[in-house]
Formats: C-alpha cells, sequence, structure tokens
C-alpha cells in the first residue's frame, strides 16, 4: 500500500458529517428563538420540502445559475418554509434567516461522524518503520452535490481544510507551488486532512453526473503534478497524459447518486449507511473482504468495484490498517 498512489473521495453530507438534529428540529427550534410559535416539527418538514422544490425548480444550484448566490437563495427558502407557517401579513423575525444561515455553515447544525478526524490523519502519516520506497499519502477529497459552505462547515468542525476548489485558482495555494522545495511538498500534502472539493455547486453537474468525478480527479492531478504524488500515465478525455493517482476510491451513503456514479465514472465505491433496495445486487461486505490486502478488494487494472461498509470508520480503520501494511 505504501507505494501506491490513492486518491480517496468522500460525500460530505450524512457521511463526513451530519446534522446534530433533523434540519426540520433545528429550523423549528430556531425560530421559536426568534419568537415565531404555533407549527409543529412536521408542519416545518412539509413546508421546507416545498420551499426547497420550488427554489430549486425556479433557480437551480443554489441560485448560482440565477446570479444570486447560495446565502440568498437559502433566505428565500427559509422565508417560504415560514411565511405559511406564520400567516399572511406577518412579518418574519430579521434575525431568522441569518441564523439559520450561520447554524448550517458551521458546527452549530453538525458533528463529524465518529472517528472521522483522527482516522484522517493516520492516513497522511508514513508507516513506521518508513517504507524502503518514497512515502507518498493518499490526496483526500470531498465530491458532493451542495452549495459552497462545505469547506467552511468542515473546518469549523476541526478539519484541516487545504483552500483547493473547483473553479478556483490552484496557484494561490503555496502548497500548489511547482517551485517549492519537494521535502516542503510533502509535508504540505500531509499537513492537510482534505486536500480539495468539487462541489456541484462550482462544477456545474451533480451527482451521478461524471463530470463531477472527473472534475475532481482533475484537481487531484494537478496537486499531484505540483507536489510529485502521483504516478504518470495516459489515458484519453479530460486530463490526458496527466500526473493520476493509481486508485480512486469514492464513499458515500446513497447507492444511485454515490455508487453509480462512481462506477460509471470509473471509480471503485464504498456505500455506508444505506439499506438494500429491492432488486438490487448487494454489494459484498467489506468486513468479510477486509482481510484481504488493498490489491485484492480493488484489484489494479480491473473493472471497478463497490463493496458495502457499516460506516466511514469502519472504512478508513481498514484504509489505516493497509496504510500501515507497507
Amino acid at each position: 500500500m505504501a507505494r501506491r498512489n490513492l486518491l480517496l473521495c468522500f460525500d460530505a453530507f450524512e457521511t463526513l458529517f451530519h446534522p446534530k438534529r433533523t434540519v426540520a428540529e433545528q429550523y423549528a427550534m430556531v425560530a421559536r428563538q426568534c419568537g415565531l410559535d404555533g407549527f409543529t416539527t412536521e408542519d416545518v418538514q412539509a413546508s421546507f420540502k416545498k420551499a426547497f422544490s420550488s427554489e430549486s425548480k425556479a433557480h437551480p444550484n443554489y441560485g448560482k445559475a440565477s446570479g444570486m448566490g447560495a446565502p440568498r437563495w437559502w433566505t428565500k427558502v427559509i422565508t417560504k418554509t415560514f411565511q405559511p407557517l406564520a400567516g399572511a401579513g406577518v412579518e418574519l423575525p430579521k434575525d431568522l434567516a441569518p441564523k439559520l444561515l450561520h447554524r448550517f455553515a458551521s458546527d452549530e447544525g453538525y458533528t463529524l461522524s465518529p472517528g472521522v478526524a483522527p482516522l484522517l490523519r493516520s492516513l497522511k502519516q508514513p508507516p513506521s518503520p518508513p517504507p524502503p520506497s518514497q512515502w507518498i499519502p493518499p490526496i483526500i477529497g470531498v465530491i458532493t452535490n451542495s452549495d459552497d459552505r462545505v469547506p467552511s462547515i468542515l473546518s469549523a468542525l476541526g478539519l484541516r481544510v487545504r483552500p483547493l476548489r473547483f473553479g478556483t485558482d490552484t496557484h494561490t495555494d503555496p502548497s500548489t507551488n511547482p517551485n517549492m522545495n519537494p521535502d516542503h511538498h510533502q509535508q504540505h500534502i500531509g499537513g492537510y486532512d482534505i486536500d480539495l472539493h468539487a462541489m456541484s455547486y462550482d462544477v456545474g453537474f451533480a451527482k451521478p453526473d461524471r463530470r463531477i468525478f472527473d472534475a475532481a480527479e482533475g484537481l487531484a492531478n494537478e496537486l499531484a503534478t505540483a507536489t510529485g504524488a502521483g504516478t504518470t500515465t495516459t489515458r484519453s478525455g479530460p486530463g490526458a497524459g496527466a500526473v493520476l493517482p493509481c486508485l480512486k476510491i469514492y464513499v458515500g451513503d446513497e447507492y444511485a447518486k454515490d455508487v453509480a456514479g462512481a462506477l460509471g465514472a470509473g471509480w471503485n465505491a464504498v456505500l455506508v449507511h444505506d439499506a438494500a433496495e429491492p432488486g438490487r445486487q448487494e454489494e459484498e461486505s467489506l468486513e468479510r473482504l477486509g482481510d484481504g490486502p488493498l490489491e485484492q478488494v480493488f484489484p489494479l487494472g480491473g473493472p471497478p468495484r463497490a463493496v458495502r461498509a457499516g460506516s466511514v470508520q469502519e472504512v478508513l480503520e481498514w484504509l489505516g490498517r493497509e496504510v500501515r501494511r507497507g
């Protein structure tokens, strides 16, 4: 494992982190703190679902397509959620939208899944004793159908987040400077828990569309080229002839978006949390396969494969063992 280049990406919501309480419960709680009452959590859930759907149709991609941006878009969703509950002509509290916007861009609304922070960091640490060849830390990223708040959420939850996301100038991040001392490259690769973000808000395409996976791979190529953390390969399509990680693994909690999308883009996939669906072939369990080496679970040169795990923690613990296996 120590000699293999790895691109490991995760879904964000309900995979790396999840709400402390349901979104409807938190919306209702904040509204009551602002002095608005007379509704149930179920009322808020139904109204939120209708408001979200309405705004998504009117202004796709969290308002970016309309030039309004995510904060204004979410403010409209919040207003459309609570105005019918408050009643016609009733002015909503002025601090309602700002409080909810702050809550769901920070650790007020979310918590990391168990074990994520220490286990991600352990993947970045070289084996002890060190392998005979140069240690290349994995590139770890996020591929998610979301607006652009995900990096700030992960940062607020205590992860060390590289400011590298699709659509931004990678050279504003000093760790991608090709003139940097190679020793510093490795320190910077290991100095972040999350190296890159491909969000549907930035990319313009959402999972299961392969273009969001390709966007993440392109970012990884740029980072690998700048840091030397990759192997030159040749392929057709975007990034042909670029420096590519040898193994791509995507971890998510929804079969249709995460597993089917990853496999369609040529990635291996790990499904966590999702219940079996009628008529769907059940994935093999990582618990059963995990006694074998990484090369046995995800063979190099073979077709992409999907496996099932009970949690993100199980996936990271298994990968950690593979890293230390050397």
